[in-house]
This record gives C-alpha cells, structure tokens and sequence, in this order.
C-alpha cells in the first residue's frame, strides 16, 4: 500500500435507519472511514453491530424500504455513490466495486450455469463478445483453484460443494477487475480447512491484482492474519480503527479489549475458561445520545451515560471512542 496515497474510497457522516412497526431502527450512525489503494481493512463487531449494513449502505443494496440511507457522502473515483444515478450506479457495482455475500448458495442463481453467471458482468461491464467472455470465465475458475475449469462453465451452483461455490462467487466478484472488493463473512459457513484455503487465496489474489479490499468479519484470528488496518464496530459506529498490529497490541476500547479476550491467549496466557461479553448489543430506536456499550462496560461511569464519546486520535492511525483512559486507569482528560 503506498504512503500517503489518496483513498480509493471515502465514506463520511453514513447514517441508516430501517423503518419497522416497533419504530425506526438506527442501525449504521455516523460512519466515517477511508480505504486506501492495496489496502486490506478488516471490519469487525458481533452480529448486530452494524458491519453488514454499512457496507451494504455504500453501494445501495439495501431494499427501500424498509431501509433508508438518510445522511452521509460516499466517494470513489469523485462520485457520490449515494447521490448518482441509478445507471452510474449499476455500472460501478458489479464492474468497479466487487461484493461477496456470505452464503454462495442464495446468492448464486440456482437456474443458470456458473459459467453464465461470471459471463454476465463480463458482457455487461467490459462489452465482451460470448465467446470473449467464456474464455475469461474459464480463466477466473482456474484463477480461484477450480479443477477443470472450461468444462465446469456448465455445470450449476448444486454441482459444487460449499467451499467451490464460494470460489465461484470470489470469480464472480473478481470478473471486471475491481477496485475495491467488499467480503461480507465469506468463510464463516465454511469448515476449518476450506476457510484456511479461501484465506490464502485471497491473499495471493490481492498480491497480484492489487485491489483494495474491506473484509467484513467477527473472527480476529482471520483479521490478524489477512489485514492491514482494522475497524472495529459496536451500536452501528466505529468504535476504535489502528493498525492491526497496535490494536492487538494496545487495544483502548473497552469492546475491544473484551472481544480480544474471548479468544484464548490473544491478550497473555490461555485462560481456564473462555472469556464472555455479558449481555445483548442495543437495538437502537433513537439515535445514540450516550456510549451504546455502556450497559456492558465494566469501566462506564457517569459521563458515559450522558455523551456519546467522539473519536480521539490516541496515536498514529489509532482512534477511539471512548471516554476512559486504559493507560492511566481513569477517565480521560480531553
């Protein structure tokens, strides 16, 4: 990842709510983050926190309604991808942005061939002929590791197991050479081995197209060891962002301290049971006025229920949001 370059995209201020009977649900509250060129951001919280639904913000895949993206700017390539057209939109999905959903079997069409499903984007985005973009198909299946790749075009998504399906849809998402590739937990139906094969091949795929990725997951063993930076997320905001090797290190929020120390050994010696965070995430009915972890915080004191804490830089590429001071035992003082 090159020093100082500019970000490829830069979202700021996102904020989504979904309408429901019980009243509007703010699920996403002022997001703002960068993804530079190469880079490999990993984006973690439990379910609930608010991962999938910002990124599926970024580029208007959330049914509306229920679903309304109310505030925010999300550039790439000096276009507002929550302001531009629906056909500009359409022509960066799929060609510019890549996405890969976490089940392959519902996100693949089960009535059309894999190969006409990776032939699609090709025609669509690059304007290849069919047979221009068979020979392609063929090329991204053998990029991704499927045997025998040209005969298997024909064949549809019940033919492959989980882990091939899941190739398939990494293909899909690869086919028009994006920029940036969004990875909604693709290797958490997956067993051991085929996500340990998944991983590596995302690794070798990013080292020779040099694409920018945001990898959505709650497994920080992935994320240590896939990512550049990582983003934490709690309540539907961005909770703390360092590098990976300072957040392992020197985690500041108190959520993420806890999510580390769930898993064994991350934080000193292996515990004789394993680590829980007491309680439910928030289903947030209003926007947040107060620290949306608090109800859970072993550190929360007063002001922490009646602000809700702002990032602070705490060094370099390392903010948080959060009003205690895990150096000093106590409250911060700015």
């Amino acid at each position: 990842m090159p020093d100082g370059a500019l970000p490829v995209l830069d979202v700021r201020g996102l904020k989504t709510v979904f309408r429901t009977r019980s009243g509007e649900v703010h699920a996403v509250n002022s997001v703002s983050f960068d993804l530079k060129p190469g880079e490999l951001l990993g984006v973690v919280g439990e379910s609930g926190s608010g991962k999938s639904v910002t990124m599926m913000s970024l580029i208007r895949l959330l049914p509306s309604p229920p679903a309304d993206v109310r505030q925010g700017t999300v550039m790439f390539d000096g276009t507002d991808l929550l302001t531009c057209s629906d056909q500009t939109l359409r022509d960066i999905r799929g060609g510019k942005i890549g996405f890969i959903f976490q089940d392959p079997m519902t996100s693949l069409n089960p009535v059309f061939t894999v190969g006409f499903q990776i032939m699609e984007p090709l025609r669509r985005h690059m304007g290849m002929t069919k047979a221009q973009a068979r020979t392609r198909a063929a090329e991204l299946l053998d990029l991704v590791g499927i045997p025998d790749a040209r005969r298997r075009l024909g064949d549809y998504p019940h033919q492959f197991s989980g882990g091939m399906r899941q190739r398939v849809m990494i293909a899909i998402a690869l086919a028009c050479d994006p920029k940036v590739l969004i990875a909604d937990e693709p290797t958490t139906a997956l067993d051991v081995t085929i996500q340990a094969q998944i991983l590596e091949l995302v690794k070798e795929l990013r080292q020779k197209l040099g694409m920018a990725i945001v990898w959505i997951t709650h497994d920080l063993g992935v994320i240590a060891g896939i990512a550049d930076r990582v983003m934490v997320m709690y309540g539907g905001q961005v909770v703390e962002q360092a590098p990976v090797k300072e957040l392992f290190r020197n985690p500041q929020h108190p959520y993420t301290r806890a999510l580390l120390q769930t898993v064994p050994g991350v934080l000193g010696e292996r515990p004789e049971k394993l680590n829980v965070i007491e309680g439910q995430p928030p289903i947030l009915f209003q926007a947040p006025t107060a620290c949306a972890f608090r109800d859970r915080c072993k550190q929360a004191f007063d002001r922490c229920g009646r602000e809700n804490p702002a990032r602070l830089d705490v060094g370099q590429g390392h903010d948080v949001a959060c009003f205690w001071d895990p150096a000093t035992g106590g409250p911060r003082n700015a």
